[in-house]
Order: structure tokens, then sequence, then C-alpha cells
């Protein structure tokens, strides 16, 4: 293989985001099933069984390992593909259809869980059944994400529009634990769509009802969840009326900042995420958002694992 300027470069931390220990247990995590996909996209256009002995024929121009990396490039930094071939030497082509590869992996992994190396959360339902046998009282919030504004006269198009911020946003929630670990990130919906709407979608409110021992610690958007599960789902206290005590207003503002202190782990954890350039405002397609997100979050629980 014929090394080029910059190919060592790019797979520094700064680059990728990853200890090079890091990187290489990612590397070897998705070689096999980046092999068995690639095994079955040939098979698919063959239209038959190999002829051949695996390894034969002509070599990638992006070898496995270079695809990872350009793909952890592009999350990090969000950085044109046309920018991304020059270390390479490649078409830009290459680099399109390689992040197109490995990005799914990467979505499909789940988020890590500490002090369970073998286990990873993929699911709503699998965190859930964690907490319950951790006891692992649970962070939820939102989180909005800038994104393109779609054509004039495009069915759908005011659907992205955010009341809160005044612009075009996709929305995800994050749930963590209570040190601020990411375990999941799912429930991607337009800006418009209300947190507690998301809650009814996604079966959160139905998780609740199998695992009566979860609790979790909520953001206002999701009082509704509050109020149907007291005692378990704790969301900011009302904000007391206007005849309302001086003593009243003190007690108040202080369960306020309680659960504030508490709750503000997964703000952290959003925070984390959005290191991540492509997550700050998202340049992409619309419809890759959600497996854009869960790979960052995949990525970002590795680190969060550790501490």
């Amino acid at each position: 293989m014929t090394q080029h300027p910059g190919r060592t470069a790019l797979s520094k931390r700064i680059f990728t985001g990853l200890h090079p220990r890091r990187l290489g247990i990612l590397v070897a995590e998705l070689a096999g099933a980046w092999t068995a996909t690639e095994e079955s996209w040939l098979r698919e256009r063959r239209g038959h069984e190999r002829l051949r002995a695996p390894g034969a024929g002509p070599d990638h121009h992006l070898v496995f390992v270079d695809r990872i990396v350009v793909t952890l490039v592009a999350l990090r930094f969000q950085l044109p593909h046309a920018a991304l071939v020059e270390p390479y030497r490649v078409d830009r082509s290459t680099v399109t259809r390689a992040i197109r590869e490995i990005r799914p992996l990467l979505a499909a992994r789940g988020c890590a869980v500490k002090g369970h190396p073998e286990l990873r959360l993929r699911t709503l339902a699998d965190v859930f059944a964690c907490a319950a046998a951790e006891g692992v009282e649970l962070r939820l919030d939102g989180t909005e994400v800038q994104v393109r504004r779609p054509r004039f006269n495009k069915p759908g198009r005011r659907a992205l529009v955010s009341g809160k911020k005044k612009m075009n946003t996709k929305k995800a929630t994050v749930v963590t634990d209570g040190d601020g670990r990411t375990l999941w990130a799912g429930a991607f919906r337009p800006g418009r769509m209300h947190d507690q709407t998301a809650v009814r979608t996604e079966g959160i409110a139905d998780l609740f009802e199998q695992f009566p021992q979860v609790k979790a610690k909520v953001a206002a958007g999701y009082r509704g969840l509050a109020k149907e599960f007291p005692g378990r789902v704790q969301a900011p206290p009302l904000k007391p009326k206007k005849d309302a005590t001086p003593e009243e207003v003190a007690a108040w503002y202080a369960e306020r900042h309680q659960q504030s202190s508490e709750r503000s782990c997964v703000e952290h954890a959003n925070a984390e995420h959005k290191q991540w350039r492509t997550l700050q405002r998202f340049l992409g397609r619309r419809e890759d958002f959600g497996e854009t997100y869960t790979a960052i979050a995949s990525l970002v629980s590795d680190r969060a694992a550790e501490r």
C-alpha cells in the first residue's frame, strides 16, 4: 500500500476524537461486520457464490482502517468530502461511499455501560432493563440541532420550525445515568414536535409501566410523564402563583435548584455530544440525522464508560 502524506496525521486523536488504543479496539470490533456486509453486497451484485478465494481481485483504493478514520474525521469536523480525499489521493465518491458504509456500523454499536465491557445498550428497552437490574436512576432530556431549511413549498416544511429556537431543527431525546454517561439517544423528530409527544410515540411511558422499579429525573418538557408516574419521575416543580408567600417562593426556588443540580449531568452529556462539529449545526441530509447522532453517541459513550 502506498503511503500518502497526511494519512498518518488523520489517525491522531486530535482528528478522530479517539485515543489510539480505543481506535484499535473500534477497528477490531467493526471488522467482522464490515466484511460480512461487503461480502453480502458482492454476492448480490454477482448473483452467485464466489468463484475465487477471498482476497483475490483488485484491492480497495481506501482500505478498511482508512474508511473508519475518514468517517470519524467527517463526523468530528463535518469537513466536505472533497477535502478529505487529499490525504488518500482517491475520488470524492470513494470517501462518500466509505462514510455511508461505516456510519451505520457505528450507529448499530449501541452505548457502552460502565463495568460491563461486553454489554451494549442498543434499544430503550435495553436501557430500562439495565437500569432495573443495576438500580440506576435515569436522566432524560431533549436537545435540538439546527438543520438545513427545506425547499420552498416542500410538504412538511413547517414541521421543522422550532418554537423555542425559531429556526429549522431536529430534536433528540438523550438518556444518561446519574453521572452523565450516555446510555441511549433516539426519538428523533422535527423541531416542532413537543417532547411529550415523543414520549408517547417512542413508548417511553410503556417502559415505565413494564419496569416499575425504574426512576428518573426529567426536564420540564416531560412534566406529563411526571404526572403519570408520581414518585418515580421527577420534573421541576411548578412555579408558585403570584399571591404566594415569600416562604413558598423560597421553598420553590430551593426545590427547583436541587432538581436542576441533580439533572444537570444530562445537560453535560448533550454538551459532550456537541463537541463534535456535526451536531453543532447539521449540514448533511436530514434523513441521515438520526444515524449520525446515534453513531456519535456510541463513540462518546465509550469514553464516558471509562470514567
